[in-house]
């Protein structure tokens, strides 16, 4: 894949999801800011390819609402408002607690491999992966959960959620490793499984809003710790939040 400045050539049909995941996990880490422009012609010379696999890819980002499009048409990278942080996770919480509850009551026996199996990928992420490959293992396995408890429009909800907060989980595990994120964050999703195995819809409320409530302490500690050069958040914190 191309890189900045730099152009590749792309199998026929293959330019807009190839772009789409350079844009997107150039997004997640923040090496695009929010509020950057995303110029189509200047992301078509990038990568050497006309501006439609651009604004196809455009398109998938801004249905993840990792873009925004202003009133001008231009495309920027979304912004983060911090400002609305307790709002999200008021949302996260309800949508989090719903979908694993669901998922504990309506789960088939077939579910239970994938997700387990999902947890060990998780978990395989925290042991030696990059955070990029954190964010994207968690947000897999989260997912499955939504599909595990059969409704749809709940699915499409939390994966909306799980999508917007993944910016601030890149944070998050930035700061988990100036601690020890293999610590704090291997085997969560196996408590998951294991009340979901067990249909104990209770268990999975409070595993659900224990997770979320986990995120909301550990991304205000990130906000409020003293960066140092290996450790740049790229925000400013507003008055007030933390």
């Amino acid at each position: 894949m191309a890189k900045q400045g730099t152009s590749s050539t792309f199998q026929r049909g293959a330019a807009s999801g190839e772009i789409y995941r350079v844009l997107r996990d150039e997004i997640l880490t923040l090496q695009l800011e929010p509020g950057k422009s995303l110029d189509e012609t200047s992301l078509s010379k990038r990568f050497a390819v006309s501006r439609s696999p651009i604004r196809e890819a455009l398109n998938r980002l801004l249905a993840e609402r990792l873009v925004e499009t202003l009133p001008n048409r231009s495309t920027i990278v979304a912004q983060v408002d911090l400002r609305n942080f307790p709002a999200l996770i008021q949302a996260l919480d309800i949508q989090q607690r719903l979908a694993t509850r669901l998922a504990a009551q309506n789960r088939v026996d077939t579910d239970l491999p994938r997700l387990r199996e999902l947890a060990d990928v998780f978990n395989d992420s925290v042991d030696q992966a990059s955070a990029l490959t954190i964010l994207q293992s968690n947000f897999a396995f989260h997912v499955a959960v939504a599909e595990a408890g059969r409704n749809p429009y709940v699915t499409r909800q939390y994966r909306e959620l799980l999508s917007e907060t993944r910016r601030l989980l890149h944070i998050h595990v930035q700061f988990l490793d100036n601690t020890d994120r293999v610590e704090v964050m291997r085997d969560q999703h196996h408590d998951f499984v294991d009340v979901i195995e067990a249909q104990d819809i209770a268990a999975a409320d409070v595993i659900a809003h224990a997770h979320t409530m986990q995120f909301h302490d550990r991304f205000l500690k990130a906000l409020r710790h003293a960066p140092d050069a290996d450790f740049d958040l790229g925000l400013t914190i507003p008055e007030g939040l933390t």
